[in-house]
């Protein structure tokens, strides 16, 4: 058996190096919501010293200095690219598990015949064409090959950004894993990796050769199958069909602070519509909608206010008009004037098969479903928000601070790219 991880180098940066190729070999980062923090950082960027999650304002002298070219961030491009991108990858293997937006394991089974390595280089190929430089790790297990593109994209192991640990005997793994922190494995989080170190596991080879039993005991059953996986003995295999969600959550921070309700009530209808688009997507059912406002836990000179509350539904519904009509519901009752909010959030919660809906006596039998339909067909075909609910309203002060996006080269006809 074998896997292969195939990661998109500094995905985000890529993406926006596709149509503005003047940013190549730039310091580039692109910025979260609102603009606040780095989420994606050209490697130029990495070499000055910069980390994840930094905030703008910490960098902007540096910027300055540097010419550090600063974006936020443009989700649609990203997704299309990252549909792209996987589609792609999917004609390597039959066998594809998409991950996250810009990675995806392949299975390798019955590829024995291959030289997996030149394999891993056809993929780093055909993927360069669509504008995305890719990292590929190769190996028995799924964690190993996490592991093994780590590798790949420090250039710890392999060459040419692509390394299969199957091509590696055991002496030189041990030597490979005794120099990588134990927090480098798949799974094993900051906290995790604290416990272990305290009790003297500090390298990936440390974990590797510890008793997997009385881990087991301390942590969980996790712990010994990554381990197994460690030891090139498979205990994850892939999912052909990636799991429903078992909740939805749509929340975003104000581009301005918001005093009124009638603002709030617009941020919170245009979160449940996001929300509920996303829950007929996978076919589900919402039992239950929570909603939250908060103010600016970081001004602590102003009041401070924060309160969520949750809304049983009377019947499961993916009806994105009752569903905006109990989370303003909720927000009424919780608002309270005086406030400077920042935030506001909404969860659909106690999800369902759509297929295995009970209706109430009184329950209407087909929601609003044809309109969902139609409304969804509209959105997909000419972009998200092009038919809405009222209740989100039209002038949107509130949105998220976005003052540095590049356009919609490949969601929106009137941005396309242009060439002269």
């Amino acid at each position: 058996m074998a896997f292969a991880l195939v990661d998109g180098n500094n995905f985000y940066v890529s993406c926006e190096r596709i149509f503005n190729p003047g940013l190549e070999e730039k310091p580039v980062v692109v910025l979260s919501n609102n603009d606040g923090c780095a989420v994606a950082r050209s490697n130029e960027v990495k070499a000055l010293g910069v980390k994840m999650g930094t905030p703008w304002f910490q960098i902007r002298d540096l910027a300055r200095k540097h010419g550090i070219v600063a974006l936020s961030s443009n989700y649609a491009l990203y997704a299309d690219i990252s549909n792209r991108m996987m589609t792609i990858l999917g004609q390597f293997s039959p066998d594809q598990e998409v991950y996250s937006i810009d990675e995806c394991f392949l299975g390798l089974d019955g590829f024995g015949h291959f030289d997996l390595v030149e394999y891993g280089q056809s993929i780093r190929k055909r993927v360069r064409q669509l504008g995305i430089p890719v990292c590929v790790g190769i190996a028995e297990t799924k964690t190993l090959a996490k592991l093994a593109n780590h590798c790949a994209k420090k250039g710890l192991a392999g060459q040419d950004s692509v390394c299969d640990f199957s091509r590696m005997n055991q002496q030189e793994k041990s030597e490979l894993f005794a120099i990588l922190p134990v927090g480098e494995i798949w799974g094993v989080g900051p906290r995790l990796s604290q416990q272990l170190t305290e009790m003297g596991i500090q390298t990936v080879e440390a974990l590797r050769t510890a008793d997997s039993q009385s881990l087991r005991s301390r942590f969980s059953v996790v712990m010994e199958r990554t381990i197994r996986e460690l030891n090139d003995v498979p205990c994850l295999h892939l999912e052909d069909v990636v799991p429903n969600k078992q909740q939805i959550i749509s929340s975003r921070s104000f581009g301005t602070y918001v005093y009124d309700l009638d603002a709030l009530n617009e941020a919170v209808a245009s979160y449940i519509a996001i929300a509920a688009e996303k829950l007929r997507s996978q076919h589900s059912l919402a039992g239950m909608v929570q909603v939250y406002i908060r103010t600016n836990p970081h001004k602590e000179t102003v009041p401070q206010y924060q309160r969520g509350l949750t809304i049983s539904m009377p019947d499961a519904t993916d009806d994105t008009l009752r569903l905006t009509r109990a989370a303003q519901w909720g927000l009424k009752r919780i608002y309270r004037p005086g406030f400077a909010y920042q935030k506001a959030g909404v969860a659909l919660l106690n999800l369902c098969d759509s297929s295995s809906r009970q209706l109430g006596l009184f329950s209407p039998e087909q929601d609003n479903a044809r309109l969902m339909k139609v409304m969804d067909q509209i959105n997909n075909m000419w972009g998200r928000g092009t038919l809405r609910s009222a209740a989100e309203g039209t002038s949107k002060g509130w949105k998220m601070k976005r003052e540095r996006m590049s356009p919609a080269y490949t969601t929106d006809w009137n941005q396309l790219p242009i060439a002269t």
